[in-house]
């Protein structure tokens, strides 16, 4: 990814929205909702050791990644990578968050994983193609984070 991780921003906007840990989708949902501008986004994070692919949200303003989680990930922003699968405008989010609301009462309307069909990642099934391919491009890094950390050691 590209963008880059605005440390300060991103705990500013955690503390705005009373970030909680192990809710990153929910995190970057009220986050989005109070930063003019924002992009919602679902993908992966890898949070350094053990190098591992996990699903996260965070939400996006310019060229910036800002992570309402990063206070409890508990890692310097040079341990952290981010791997987009979707993106949604503020609009987009609350449209779909709605549907899922009424359609699907009794589920948590996120993480959102748009159109069938799915593809597997991992030994899971969940999210498009565009899933598939962040998962795999987070698992080639971690591939060459380790290889690098195998040559360090």
């Amino acid at each position: 990814m590209n963008k880059v991780l605005d440390e300060s921003l991103s705990l500013k906007v955690a503390e705005n929205i009373k970030s909680k840990v192990n809710k990153p989708f929910d995190n970057a949902y009220k986050a989005a909702l109070v930063t003019q501008g924002a992009t919602y986004v679902q993908g992966f994070l890898i949070a350094g050791k053990p190098y591992k692919p996990k699903e996260h949200g965070w939400i996006e303003l310019g060229d910036s990644v800002i992570d309402p989680t990063l206070p409890h990930l508990h890692k310097k922003p040079e341990e952290l990578w981010y791997f987009a699968a979707q993106s949604l405008s503020v609009k987009k989010l609350k449209a779909v968050i709605e549907e899922s609301k009424e359609d699907y009462p009794e589920d948590d309307p996120l993480p959102i994983y748009g159109e069938a069909p799915y593809e597997y990642y991992g030994d899971i099934m969940l999210g498009g193609q565009e899933y598939l391919d962040a998962y795999q491009a987070a698992e080639a890094k971690c591939q060459e984070l380790q290889a690098i950390q195998a040559q360090n050691n």
